[in-house]
């Protein structure tokens, strides 16, 4: 009988075990999915600012990332975003570009290849995300330019 107990006893730990591994992991994607739309709009605003910061005659896109950092086509230093953030959900800078035909950076999306949990509630200038996706690549935060 004291066998049985014992045996009931390890099966109900082990059980409440893999439900809180599993909470714990949905937690730590949830906020990676927060930190990356965090990311993903400074990026999108940074593609904004580019566009509008053009002078007559230059293209309003950027060909590559560095030129957030230190637009080249402005004669004072004029910068879009500080650094160049990791992936949060990958913990690399390892963006994958969306490109115009000129081969100008239009967008970026993350290069995970996880289904995100979050579907709905977005704000207004990342509501192109809603709805199903099956991975983090049609996540793409886009400047004006398309």
């Amino acid at each position: 009988m004291a066998y049985l107990a014992v045996m009931i006893a390890v099966a109900i730990v082990g059980v409440a075990a893999a439900f809180s591994v599993g909470a714990g992991a949905s937690l730590a994607q949830h906020d990676a999915e927060e930190e990356l739309l965090h990311v993903g709009l400074a990026f999108q605003q940074a593609l904004q600012a580019y566009a509008h910061a053009s002078p007559l005659g230059t293209p309003r896109a950027p060909a590559d990332l560095e030129s957030l950092l230190k637009d080249p086509r402005q004669p004072q230093v004029r910068r879009y975003l500080r650094q160049i953030p990791l992936d949060p959900l990958t913990g690399q800078r390892d963006w994958v570009l969306v490109r115009n035909p000129q081969n100008l950076i239009v967008g970026l999306h993350s290069a995970s290849k996880r289904k995100p949990l979050k579907t709905t509630g977005f704000a207004p200038a990342l509501a192109n995300l809603e709805g199903e996706h099956d991975t983090f690549e049609a996540w793409v935060f886009r400047g004006p330019v398309r």
